[in-house]
Formats: C-alpha cells, structure tokens, sequence
C-alpha cells in the first residue's frame, strides 16, 4: 500500500467509524455488528501505527484512551459555570414566570429540558474539533479531563455538517446509564467487592481517574443542554439545540417546544410520573426562557441566571422488608448501624441497603427485624428508612438491638452523646484503614497516587499499619504487588517525597486525631509552632484557646499521651515531613480587622478562599465555620449556600462582595 493510499483508507476508515459510533451511541440505531466495527477499527489502528503521521487527536482509535496521566491541569473556564436556582413547588415555579414577566414587560415562551442527575462538563470545540473539556469545579475554573471525555463515545471527536461557529463551548452533563451501572455493580459483587454508591457518584469519580482507558471501560455517557460561543448565530434555545444536533451531539430528545407556563406545568407532571421508565437517572426538569435576545434583557444575579431555574422532584420512596440490621465501623471508630433489604427498585435501582444513623433512630422507628418499611432516595449516597408499617409487622419480631461489643474486633463499645464508638483503634481494622485513606486526601497529603484500593493491598501486604509506614515504602517491596507496574510504583513513590513539603497544619489534620478538622488543626499550628511543643501541651493549655473546647483538648492530649502515636511523629519526623510552622504565614500586616469575626462563603473573582483566610487573619480578623451570633460578616461569593446567606439575613450580619471586602481593608 503506498503512502497515498494509506492516508485514503485512514479518512475511509475515520469516517466509516464516527458514523456507526454516532448512529448507536447518539442515535441509537446501531448499523453494524461489534464485530464488524471491532475488525473496521482494528484495520485503522495497523493503519496508524504503520503511518503514526497520519494519526489525528480526533480519530476513533483514540477514544480507547492512552498514556495514563500523572494529575490533571486545572484551568479557567471562558464563560463561568453558574448554578441554577432551585423550586420544589408550582408556586414558586409561578413566582418565576411573574418575574420573568416582570422583567420583560410581557410574557415569555419555555423550553422544559430533563434535569440529568450527572456531573456537569464543559466542551470546547475549535473548527469542528473537540480541543478541551473541563470538569465544572468551582464554576471559574476545573480540571482539564480532555483524555477521558474522548472515550465517551456520544462526544462527538470532530462535528459532522457545517455552520458552526469557529470556537464555541458545549455544556451538558455526564452520566451513566442505569442498566450498565447495575451490570458494574453484579460483577463487583461477584467478584466480593463494594458495589458503587450510586450512578452519579460513579461517573463523577470515572472522570477523575488517571486511566483514560479504565475511563474507557466505564460506558460513561453524555447529554448535551447548552451552546455558549462569541458569535450570535442563533434567535432562541431551541434553534440552537436543533443545529447542535445536526453536528452530532446528543441533546435532550424529551424537551419541550417553545411552550407557556401551563405547557411546562404539564411537562413536569408527565414526567413526574413516567421518569422511572427512562434509562438514565433525572432530578427534575429546568426551565429556560427560549428567546437569546431575551435572556439578555433579563440578565444574571451573582451566582445564576434569572432566565432559568431548576424545578426539583420529591425524593421517591418504596416500601420493603428489614431482613437484617448490620454495623459499619469508620476511621474515627464511630460504628453506624446499616439496615439490610429485600431488594426493591427506587429511583432506577435496586436498593439493598439504607442508613439508620444511630441508635437512637432505630428506637424512634421501633424496628423490628421484618418489618415492613419505607425508603426514601432523596440523593444520598445510601437512601435512609423514614418509617415503619406497625400493622404489617410479623407476630414475634425480634426488636431490633444496637450491638454491645465492634463488629471488626470485638472490643466493647463505648457511648459517646448518641454515637456508639469503638476505642480499640491501635488493632480494629477499619480504623486503620480509615486513617491510612484519611492521611492521603487531597486536603490532607494529597496522594492522588494511592487510592483506596492500593490502600488495601498495601495493608494486606503487611506493608503500611500506621500512616508513617507510607515513608518506608521502597521500589522491591512495592514492584512485586498485583497492578504494580514500573511507572505505578514511581508516581507512587515520587508523591510521597513531593508529600514532604505538605504544610505543618495539613500533616497536623492528616494524622488523624478525633474532632481536629483542617480549622483546628490550623488553630493548633498556630499556636503551637512545633509538634514538639503540642505533644507537651496539657489539656488547660489547650483549653485556654478560643476555638479549642474540652472534647477537642481531651482527644489531642490523649492521641499524644499514646506510644505508638509517639512513634508514628517520630517516624515523620525522622522521613523528613513540616512539623513545624512555616513564620512566613505569620505576617500581621494591620490590625484593621482587629476583633472582626468573619464567615467565608461562594466562589470568588479575584481571591482563592485560602487566601481570603489569610488576610483577614494577617489584619487581625477571625474567620470562623459557621455564621452565628458571633460573626460580624458573611463574605459572600458566587454559588454561595442558601442556609448560610438566609441564617446571616435573619441574624443581621452584613454581607460584603469581595469589592467591599477589599474596600474594608
């Protein structure tokens, strides 16, 4: 085959494949056979090898993913993701509609699109070709996940037809789909793993996986929903979804044509009823006003647009029966009561399990083994029993008693207010495990080079007890373990000595001592500059300090007082990590804010949060979790919570922009 010839069967081939992709995957009537399109595929691949020259980022072949990345890049987004307003009721639905109105001095016209329960992605096409997608992060900026959308196979590589703009961004949202994710869960099960939480989860923890071609295998899907580019080319939504169709993207099928608030309000009732019989998981329906024109007028608040809100779903619910109740043991050793079902569907899938939080709440439902309950999915990661069918109870159940002795380890358990715990942490498992995945978390050591699966085979291996084992690690030892590979184990071990210069207060949040989150830990690092000196710190010392209470105290001088904690420091130490703090975060720049209490909240323009901490704190202010009576202001960013905003209008806190922010300073 000469050269010329080569390059033709290549484009023969590219096309071929991008049509039988677009036509299961987008359009859902397959043409070919897999077999046919595995042959078809493999002919292009020996095509490419054989002339790499002729290999584009937009072939086919590449959707298989390639070389495994070692991080992800973050970057801006050219138009800011923004969030949507949400309404439960039709009210407030009409509330919308009369703003809008308002707004525009007349009525206006609706597209009802499905609410896709995913995660969020932004595409960035240049001449037809799909150059980045970002995840949406914080709605400014996200990780650039480019290798792993190219497996998505609804993702159009390049467009097909004409009329596109030269450079537009495609929004939509990720998911999978319910058959496929039950079929990932059945062979975990059989394979004596943890099934994945839930579909959402699922695809959103796919799209942080380093593997493109693990991401590959995952059968992620894609909806795409909104058209943002420079050029105007478009009058209305709708106009807009149709030509994104013709170019090979997968809209939203089920959405409404242009409609009026009694077509929207018959939209959500069908589909209120009916979502169920979909393949893929909703969670309401959004409403945009169609005309662009008039989205302009309307315009936007800090945080979202005033031309479109989301109307949510009641959480569904489904009755079953309590076969058993079992107990979860987690890293801080607080033992959490599961209750185990005869499987029914809720939501799309199956429900096995459901959360019953403590033993209090099994003595509010009274429960007894067989009893029929009822099961809510309101987006938990494991849907919880809200009530009990007395009337239906078998004669004799057996009431439902929280256990005396730690499932893992047999240890007595101890009360603590309404959490049963475990104190026996030197030997139960779970707990172990518990700190070892606590310590290499992002805002801990961020050790994205060992996930929890490693976690468990290195503990198993008998190679890692305490988090300090982590730095004995060596090449030999790590080399001989199942899927680890020459470039797995130097990533791992390159992570670990880029670890060492993690700051004093992430080390301090990241061993793991009960009730010191990343806020105490940095309070402790402040006032006690070295870990030397906390060790020594008796419980009034600790105590004296403003956001330190007693429970807090009593838990770091007693991690501290215990040997084998002792020797984990040392082992820290000896490995070379900050136990000290950095005096160059000590700078007082004014006492300006002097006395000042602040809460930080939302996503800002111009500072990072971490920033906005460190100069209140260098200009004398406090910043605390939570708004209360205490705060004097809510610094308020874009995607801000709405309890946090309603509780500071309720209390009088002023609110500040990050402009007044900068103002009072």
């Amino acid at each position: 085959m000469t050269e010329q010839e080569a390059f033709a069967r290549i484009q023969a081939l590219t096309h071929q494949l991008n049509e039988h992709n677009h036509r299961y995957y987008v359009l859902d009537e397959p043409s070919i056979s897999d077999q046919d399109f595995d042959l078809l595929m493999q002919e292009l691949q020996l095509l490419e090898s054989a002339w790499p020259r002729f290999l584009s980022p937009q072939s086919p072949s590449q959707r298989v993913g390639g070389q495994v990345l070692s991080k992800f890049e973050n970057a801006p987004h050219r138009f800011p993701m923004l969030s949507l307003g949400n309404t439960y009721s039709r009210e407030e639905l009409a509330a919308f509609d009369e703003r809008v109105q308002k707004g525009l001095g007349k009525p206006a016209l609706y597209v009802g699109e499905l609410k896709f329960d995913g995660v969020a992605i932004s595409l960035t096409y240049e001449k037809g070709k799909l150059v980045r997608a970002i995840t949406r992060g914080d709605g400014q900026k996200g990780d650039v996940v480019t290798a792993n959308v190219k497996t998505i196979r609804s993702i159009p590589l390049q467009l097909r037809g004409s009329g596109y703009p030269d450079f537009f961004e495609m929004r939509g949202e990720v998911f999978i789909q319910r058959n496929d994710f039950e079929k990932l869960n059945e062979l975990r099960l059989a394979a004596g793993e943890e099934p994945y939480a839930n579909p959402r989860n699922f695809a959103s923890g796919s799209l942080k996986l380093l593997n493109p071609a693990e991401v590959g295998r995952r059968k992620l899907d894609c909806f795409l929903y909104y058209l943002n580019s420079d050029e105007k080319r478009f009058a209305s939504h709708h106009q807009s979804m149709e030509a994104a169709k013709s170019w090979g993207f997968r809209v939203c099928e089920q959405a409404t044509a242009p409609t009026n608030l009694d077509g929207l309000m018959a939209f959500i009732d069908y589909w209120e009823q009916h979502r169920s019989e979909l393949r893929f998981d909703i969670d309401g329906i959004v409403i945009k006003v169609d005309d662009f024109n008039e989205r302009d007028e309307l315009g936007y608040t800090a945080k979202s647009p005033r031309w479109a809100i989301a109307y949510k779903y009641k959480p569904m619910t489904a009755s079953t029966i309590l076969e058993t109740v079992s107990y979860q043991v987690g890293r801080t050793g607080a033992v959490t009561p599961v209750a185990n079902l005869k499987p029914v569907l809720l939501a799309g899938t199956v429900v096995k399990r459901a959360s019953l939080f403590n033993e209090a709440e099994i003595e509010r439902l009274d429960l007894h083994v067989g009893d029929q309950v009822f099961v809510e999915k309101g987006g938990e990661i494991i849907p919880k029993v809200m009530g009990v069918d007395v009337a239906k109870r078998p004669v004799g159940a057996e009431k439902v008693q929280f256990i005396k002795l730690c499932p893992d380890c047999g240890s007595t358990l101890e009360k603590i207010e309404a959490i049963h715990y475990c104190l026996n942490d030197s030997i139960c498992p779970p707990q172990q495990l518990g700190r070892l995945e606590h310590f290499v978390a992002r805002k801990a050591m961020d050790l994205n080079s060992i996930g929890k699966e490693t976690i468990v085979q290195l503990f198993e291996a008998g190679l890692v007890r305490q988090v300090s084992d982590f730095y004995e690690l060596n090449y030999d030892d790590l080399l001989g373990l199942e899927r680890m590979g020459d470039k797995s184990v130097r990533n791992l071990l390159e992570g670990l000595e880029a670890s060492k210069q993690i700051s004093y207060e992430r080390v301090l949040f990241g061993i793991g001592i009960r009730l010191v989150g990343e806020t105490v830990a940095k309070t402790l690092a402040k006032h006690f500059p070295t870990v030397e000196i906390l060790a020594a710190a008796s419980q009034e010392e600790l105590v004296a300090i403003n956001e330190i209470g007693e429970k807090i105290a009593h838990n770091v001088v007693a991690w501290f007082a215990q040997e084998q904690n002792k020797l984990v420091i040392a082992n820290l130490k000896r490995h070379g990590l900050q136990l000290e703090r950095n005096t160059d975060e000590d700078v007082v720049v004014s006492d300006k804010l002097q006395g000042l209490s602040f809460v930080i909240s939302g996503v800002f323009e111009r500072h990072e949060r971490d920033e906005l901490k460190q100069l209140i704190e260098q200009n004398g202010g406090k910043v605390l979790s939570g708004v209360s009576g205490k705060t004097d202001y809510l610094l308020a960013g874009d995607g801000m919570g709405p309890s946090k905003l309603q509780k500071a209008q309720d209390l009088g806190v002023k609110i500040l922009t990050e402009n007044e922010f900068e103002e009072l300073l």
